[in-house]
């Protein structure tokens, strides 16, 4: 993968949340309330950087509405109950981006590339214009090599995978913290120390 060199001169930093397996459990495909369970974590997580100044961006890429699993006005309404639920806990969600797209699997006019499905950066791209983003003093958390690649590429100062599967680790080590869990991560880098 090319390395995309961008202005990292904006004026916030962001910690980027992949979705499935970093805010919720991952349970293939989902899309609705019923099976949407909230990791161990995650509130305490966010509301800790965000009292640090980070803006909380959301970033994942959504095969399901590209293989007809679900639809875009499903995921659209579990997103807005999602972020509701983070309300209910004095935190905000600054920004959602999602990727309903698959190159290969994806139905219709779901089948086709797209510069915002990790691990391209896109996404991430996006929220640096729309945003004001400084990059390179921001966080990404995710649980796939794909996340790890698409915040290299994007210039995302720190990369932290959450549990990742035991064959990626090495393919992820070199340049990411491997994190055993959210209390960990917030520990480790969102703590503050009077």
């Amino acid at each position: 993968m090319i390395l995309i060199r961008c202005m990292n001169n904006g004026r916030h930093k962001a910690l980027f949340l992949d979705r499935d397996g970093v805010i919720n459990l991952e349970r293939r495909y989902v899309h609705c309330r019923e099976t949407f369970q909230f990791q161990d974590g995650i509130f305490e997580l966010c509301r800790a950087a965000q009292n640090l100044g980070y803006l909380l961006v959301v970033v994942t890429n959504q095969a399901g509405i590209a293989r007809g699993h679900y639809t875009e006005q499903d995921f659209l309404q579990l997103t807005e109950w999602m972020i509701d639920r983070f309300a209910e806990q004095q935190i905000q969600i600054a920004r959602v981006y999602y990727c309903p797209y698959h190159p290969v699997h994806g139905i219709g006019g779901y089948k086709r590339d797209s510069a915002d499905r990790k691990p391209k950066p896109g996404m991430l791209l996006r929220a640096q214009r729309d945003l004001d983003l400084n990059l390179s003093s921001s966080v990404l958390i995710g649980d796939q090599v794909s996340d790890m690649q698409a915040a290299r590429a994007a210039g995302i100062g720190t990369k932290i995978a959450l549990r990742p599967e035991v064959g990626e680790m090495k393919v992820l080590e070199h340049d990411c913290y491997i994190a055993p869990s959210l209390h960990d991560i917030c520990n480790r880098y969102f703590s503050v120390i009077f």
